[in-house]
């Protein structure tokens, strides 16, 4: 009779872990191996520290920005600690850049433009150096003016234009979901959660980015493709960088990182994985699964954004709890483990990265800082 029980028991305990992403026996090991992951990112590490400016910062002649990327690849990948020497000079150049009077993290006298972005990255820089005795108070600021930025009401939006909800280079700069997807990683990181006004704004804007006609998206293009991606804004009739223009029947083509973006973005906001839009979503990355190209681009531009993209998809799945995605063929897929050996590929002698210019990626510092955030998603489990 106990053996039966016992039994019973076992069965009930299977049939509910089962019911969420289960391993099977044979896989015994999820993610990359060890060596070389350790390899890639003690590579990267060793770069950035090598490559780090006397003032602490990286690339700073370019934009304030790079420095939170790469402060927050070290940190999350654990290739530094908050007390390291490096950190600790990068936390020096970003306490400079707090702008007390206007909240943001940008500098005294940041251009416009680079306030979301850079306030953004250098939010999770912060929060991912776990002083919360020290910077509390200036997360909290920033994550306040973060949310000034987004378009609503005080900007004369309501709910029925397309810029509503999103959040742009700067208060009057076209919102995407490109700095919308930032500024909802900096608001999550600092504890902010879905049923905050900023994020139920937020996913208003993020559903209609969307290539799915729903009850969520009022867009007249939503319909034409229906394939569940994502573009880069559905702002100003909405905008992709697939293609200059839309298509001839209206249509704007989605892409990978994009839509890895947006179901991101959904789940922040609150948005169970079993909801339409992040089913078709995920539909389309299964449909087009790949670490060799930003998917959905055509080929000349297929290498575009491709470090952002990396880290955009690492940690959409790692939001989604998943270990494997199985693509349109059946095909069962380590998304750890490839992301890991296609950055491996990747990895010059000295231990940088390097991509086309587009997008500021044929800067090192900050796709290598990209490439270490990537990584602290795809460590061997």
């Amino acid at each position: 009779m106990r053996s039966v029980f016992v039994a019973l028991v076992s069965l009930v305990v299977g049939a509910t872990l089962c019911s969420l992403p289960c391993v099977s026996g044979q896989d015994k090991s999820i993610g990359p191996d060890k060596k070389t992951w350790d390899a890639v990112a003690g590579k990267a590490a060793q770069y950035l520290k090598n490559s780090q400016d006397k003032n602490g910062g990286w690339s700073i002649e370019k934009t304030p920005g790079v420095t939170g990327v790469a402060l927050t690849g070290l940190l999350k990948s654990r290739q530094s600690t908050a007390k390291g020497p490096v950190a600790e000079k990068a936390l020096g150049y970003i306490e400079i850049l707090v702008n007390k009077e206007k909240g943001h993290i940008a500098g005294k006298d940041a251009k416009v433009q680079l306030q979301n972005y850079v306030t953004s990255i250098n939010v999770m820089a912060l929060v991912e150096a776990k002083q919360a005795d020290k910077y509390k108070g200036i997360i909290g600021d920033a994550t306040a003016f973060l949310k000034k930025l987004q378009w609503d009401e005080d900007e004369g939006k309501d709910n029925s234009s397309d810029f509503y909800g999103g959040a742009g280079y700067d208060s009057k700069s076209r919102p995407d979901l490109s700095n919308t997807q930032f500024f909802l990683d900096a608001l999550k990181d600092a504890g902010i959660g879905k049923d905050d006004p900023a994020l139920k704004k937020a996913l208003i804007f993020v559903s209609r980015c969307q290539n799915l006609k729903s009850e969520y998206n009022d867009q007249p293009w939503a319909k034409v493709i229906d394939d569940g991606s994502f573009i880069y804004t559905a702002a100003s009739g909405g905008v992709t960088k697939v293609v200059d223009e839309p298509l001839p029947n209206g249509g704007r083509p989605g892409y990978g990182s994009m839509t890895y973006a947006g179901i991101k973005s959904l789940i922040y906001c609150g948005v169970s994985k079993d909801d339409v839009r992040v089913k078709k979503a995920y539909e389309w990355i299964q449909n087009h699964y790949t670490v060799e190209k930003n998917p959905g681009m055509p080929e000349a531009r297929s290498q575009w954004g491709m470090f952002y993209y990396y880290h955009s998809m690492a940690r959409c799945l790692d939001a989604l709890g998943i270990d494997f995605v199985v693509d349109a063929k059946g095909n069962k897929h380590d998304w750890r483990r490839d992301i890991t050996e296609a950055l491996a590929k990747r990895q010059q002698s000295d231990g940088s990265f390097h991509n086309v210019a587009n997008w500021m990626e044929s800067d090192p510092n900050l796709v290598t800082g990209y490439a270490l955030m990537a990584l602290s998603y795809c460590r061997p489990k």
